[in-house]
């Protein structure tokens, strides 16, 4: 789920995000096995590793029946999304079309993302719309060439290099369920909403159980600039820990070297905890904690 940030307010971080650097699916993203050699860790002593696999899982292995992506293998009949309508009869500026119509409900470990609805914020209605590969491939890739995009995604080229990613996050058994920002009607970023505890970035951080992180990237250069990805990035860490109640902790890891990434997540209410030298770069551990969430 890494892939790097990107500005963040010209946030393209995954913000995640991230950038490369957890989850296999980016280029150079992928995380490798090994020791743990984060430094700088935070002296709160409940920062502690808890290896006990959550009951939704193990209950994966029991059916050993997967969530489908549900997506459309036809790339070759892929076109150019269209900013005015959506998949099928569902328009961007509808959010309230019923959630089956977007993505399986029951398909995530994430409580349901596809039914968290929109939210209102200081710069208007939003909501994260799980992406469908055949509706929102062109436009996604059109974003990862932006070159300050590109400098921390590393997916940057043809469509297929995005769509490979975005495959392996739809293909993840639910725990990474991959969106589409829809702000006022309008798709205009792209998320990753993943169980952090579940991913290979808990071997790189005192990891607990229902861990949520967090990957942005703002895809039109004319929101970039203007104080959108704190705005959001708060929006969406209190989404994530309104529906999702056995989430105490939203957490992100922005390449170090993505200062206004890292910027916009302190200035959204996530504190620095650790540097992290993961495979592909190393990263800013950032905590939005539930107990502190009311903090400026």
């Amino acid at each position: 789920m890494s892939p790097s940030d990107a500005t963040a307010d010209a946030v393209s971080a995954p913000v995640p995000d991230g950038g490369p650097g957890t989850r296999p699916a980016p280029a150079g993203g992928g995380i490798a096995e090994g020791t743990d050699r984060s430094t700088g860790w935070s002296t709160d002593q409940e920062d502690t590793l808890d290896l006990r696999l959550p009951d939704e899982l193990l209950a994966l292995f029991e059916t050993g029946q997967p969530c489908s992506d549900d997506t459309d293998t036809d790339t070759d009949s892929v076109t150019a999304p269209d900013a005015g309508a959506g998949h099928g009869q569902q328009s961007w500026g509808d959010t309230t079309a019923p959630a089956s119509s977007l993505t399986p409900a029951d398909c995530d470990l994430l409580d349901g993302v596809a039914e968290w609805g929109p939210i209102t914020t200081p710069v208007g209605v939003f909501q994260l719309v799980p992406l469908r590969v055949e509706r929102d491939l062109a436009l996604v890739s059109c974003w990862m060439n932006d070159p300050a995009v590109s400098a921390f995604w590393e997916l940057a080229g043809p469509q297929n290099v995005t769509e490979d990613h975005l495959r392996s996050q739809l293909a993840d058994d639910g725990r990474s369920v991959p969106c589409l920002g829809v702000l006022e009607g309008a798709p205009m970023s792209y998320w990753e909403i993943y169980r952090a505890d579940l991913d290979p970035l808990a071997r790189h951080y005192p990891a607990r159980p229902h861990d949520t992180g967090i990957h942005l990237l703002i895809g039109a250069v004319t929101h970039r600039g203007r104080g959108l990805g704190s705005t959001l990035l708060r929006a969406v860490a209190d989404l994530v820990l309104d529906r999702r109640s056995a989430c105490a902790r939203v957490v992100a890891e922005p390449d170090l070297r993505n200062i206004p990434s890292v910027t916009a997540f302190l200035n959204a209410g996530f504190r620095f905890s650790a540097e992290l030298d993961l495979p592909a770069k190393r990263a800013a551990l950032m905590i939005r904690d539930r107990s502190l969430r009311d903090l400026p």
